[in-house]
């Protein structure tokens, strides 16, 4: 399997934040369930945005490792901010850069009003390609 990341001409260059789009040759699809800032027992991690954030890259790259995969088979997140505001996108790019380095996963980052939960604060989905 192979992901080709693409950046498109006309389309703005997003490579140090997230790539425009990703291909994948065929494999096995693997689609991750939006994980959250809580512990085995479902109790959240912390109160805090960036404690949640860390915590749920910490349950995504687990996530992965059950499904056989790794980060570098990911080829797209969706992530969601409660009360999104620019002071939040500090933490979310450092766990994001932690987890891919420089290979970005195509990215969509949507701000909203509550998850499934009002004591959760971030969630993150993801899409993985393995050979």
């Amino acid at each position: 399997m192979t992901l080709e990341h693409i950046q498109p001409d006309g389309i703005f260059d997003s490579r140090q934040f997230f790539t425009q789009v990703v291909a994948a040759t065929p494999g096995r699809i693997v689609f991750i369930s939006g994980q959250v800032g809580w512990d085995e027992q479902g109790k959240i991690v912390s109160s805090e945005f960036a404690g949640q954030v860390q915590k749920a890259f910490a349950n995504l790259r687990l996530a992965l490792e059950g499904a056989g995969a790794g980060p570098e088979h990911v080829t797209k997140i969706t992530s969601f901010i409660v009360d999104h505001d620019e002071a939040k996108l500090e933490p979310f790019r450092e766990q994001v850069g932690m987890l891919f380095g420089d290979r970005l996963p195509a990215s969509t980052l949507l701000g909203v009003e509550r998850l499934a939960r009002d004591d959760l604060l971030f969630e993150v989905e993801a899409i993985a390609v393995i050979p």
